[in-house]
């Protein structure tokens, strides 16, 4: 009985080996064949994006090659958006299955600090109007890379911005950390409850008056947050105080700047 069971249980292995090795057969052919069919319409998917870009003068030195369906865009373009815009564009084409962008900005040089004061200029005199006070970013630049973070209450000011930024000479690439802020009928309540009370105080209602220096108001779940920059720190702490007299703020972090004690790009 001992040699009839070892035998049997020798015959159970040796028929998972061989059920082990079929599956791995049919995977194989089963990749084989997903390569195959994708890479059957590499020719059509790379002559359709070589016209695409060849109608455009800005992708005039940007090249594609395809294999198994996956886009290989090189080359050069003058600005960020263009290397977006290139992506973008191949991504349309039909049966394509990714796109590898390693387009490359050529684009002027331009210094690190010069390109964060260009952009800090731009992004703070464009977003003007009633949700510029609830929106906060804060840029840095390093090599002509830029990481922008902050927070946007809708999603068009982020928007704006990165638009902003990828047309910007000089920008090699982005990096976006921009949160948007929890849809909420009670933050928005207490939003607009902070712009009164702040922007109500004479001490402070002149940045009310100044679309290019608003006192920014973050509320996160009902922790508000306030960025932006005074002139003196007797303003700071009269914006800190009325953010604090508010009902219904669960925290106040008062960020304000004191107008040429900052390092940072805030806007």
């Amino acid at each position: 009985m001992a040699v009839a069971f070892k035998k049997m249980k020798w015959l159970g292995a040796a028929e998972t080996l061989l059920a082990v090795g079929l599956l791995g057969a049919t995977l194989m052919a089963t990749s084989s064949a997903e390569t195959s069919a994708a890479s059957r319409y590499d020719n059509q998917i790379q002559a359709m994006v070589t016209h695409k870009l060849a109608g455009k003068r800005q992708f005039s030195q940007v090249k594609a090659t395809v294999q198994d369906g996956v886009v290989t865009l090189t080359g050069t373009v003058d600005l960020l958006q263009g290397k977006l815009d290139a992506a973008k564009l191949a991504r349309k084409a039909a049966h394509a299955q990714g796109v590898r962008n390693l387009v490359s900005v050529a684009g002027p040089n331009v210094a690190d600090a010069e390109l964060e004061q260009k952009l800090a200029r731009k992004l703070r005199f464009v977003r003007e109007g009633y949700d510029i006070t609830f929106d906060y970013f804060a840029l840095g630049v390093q090599d002509g890379v830029v990481t922008v973070e902050g927070q946007d209450r809708t999603g068009m000011g982020r928007d704006e911005a990165l638009a902003d930024i990828a047309n910007m000479p000089g920008v090699k690439d982005v990096i976006d950390k921009i949160s948007l802020e929890p849809v909420s009928m009670f933050d928005d309540g207490l939003r607009l409850r902070a712009m009164r009370v702040i922007y109500g105080d004479s001490v402070l209602n002149k940045y009310a008056m100044d679309p290019a220096r608003p006192i920014r108001i973050i509320v996160d779940n009902g922790h508000l947050t306030l960025y932006g920059t005074v002139d003196s720190k007797m303003e700071k702490e009269v914006a800190g105080i009325r953010a604090n007299q508010l009902p219904g703020a669960f925290s106040v972090d008062n960020k304000l700047q004191v107008e040429g004690k900052s390092g940072q790009q805030g806007l």
